[in-house]
């Protein structure tokens, strides 16, 4: 899947939109730059870079740049419970809470955050999206064979959240949530210029969590947030072990883009039809948090 530039279909007004992420020009650098790769990706995915610069964006002076982001990416501050002047600091407008009517929740399986989707009914199907670079495997992605066996023949949905997304994610079913199984890794960008030719090494290879979320009438599901370049934390806010409505936070992630893996049995979900046909045709559907995406 070669992207000369990034683009998703809003299904709320049908039109494709150009995406231009925030350092676009480091992304291309990184990923498309043979000299990139070589000498600055193995400094950019590391921890301890993320960390940095997570740190300088919990500091009082960086909101400063708020209304820059904002006005750059034109983001609906009408939604945010708190103003501009309310935050304390840039992390604390990034992972910023929604008024509660700002995301209604729909019928059905609902997307468990604002974000541009990917949908496949059978996990098989990913390496033909991604058709570059090593196999994607569950056990590999899990870090737990066992596991990946129970879901080979899962449906799996891949939301990517964009710097300018909505950064709080939720349950898209009700049911009873596990711990979560953290698993340690790298900070690679899941932007598309970094998905296009390393899908599995990013997958694989970052940090990401996942629990299960045991459901009355579509069974076990596992749903995995991944962290990715200059996200210094994911940090759950659910608890585990105590049932939770469709829609309830699970948890948010810090400065960065970041994803969101879930796996659902395909016998038990119809994913809509119209994102599997986008899938297909290698489109990215941008939905948003509580909008139904499955039955």
């Amino acid at each position: 899947m070669k992207m000369k530039s990034i683009t998703f279909l809003d299904r709320t007004t049908g039109k494709t939109i150009t995406e231009t992420p925030p350092s676009e020009g480091l992304l291309k650098f990184l990923y498309d730059n043979p000299f990139g790769k070589t000498a600055v990706l193995p400094l950019a995915k590391r921890k301890l870079i993320s960390e940095i610069y997570g740190r300088k964006m919990n500091k009082a002076a960086s909101t400063k740049k708020i209304t820059g982001f904002v006005n750059q990416l034109g983001i609906d501050m009408s939604e945010s419970v708190k103003s501009i002047e309310e935050f304390t600091s840039f992390n604390d407008f990034f992972y910023r809470k929604l008024k509660p009517n700002a995301r209604p929740i729909g019928s059905g399986f609902v997307s468990p955050g604002d974000g541009k989707l990917l949908a496949f009914e059978n996990v098989s199907d990913v390496h033909n999206f991604f058709v570059k670079g090593r196999k994607f495997t569950l056990p590999e992605f899990l870090n737990d064979a066992n596991l990946a066996e129970k879901h080979k023949d899962s449906s799996m949905l891949i939301l990517r959240l964009a710097p300018n997304d909505y950064h709080r994610y939720h349950f898209p079913y009700a049911g009873t949530p596990s711990e979560m199984t953290k698993i340690k890794g790298h900070y690679y960008s899941v932007s598309p210029y970094a998905l296009a030719s390393n899908f599995t090494k990013v997958f694989c290879e970052n940090k990401r969590e996942y629990c299960l979320l045991d459901t009355p009438d579509k069974g076990e599901m596992v749903i995995a947030p991944v962290g990715a370049t200059m996200v210094g934390s994911i940090i759950e806010t659910y608890h585990a072990n105590q049932p939770v409505k469709k829609g309830d936070e699970m948890g948010y992630f810090a400065f960065g883009g970041s994803t969101i893996v879930v796996l659902v049995n395909k016998n038990k979900l119809t994913i809509d039809a119209d994102i599997l046909e986008n899938t297909r045709n290698k489109i990215e559907t941008f939905v948003k948090m509580g909008e139904t995406i499955g039955q």
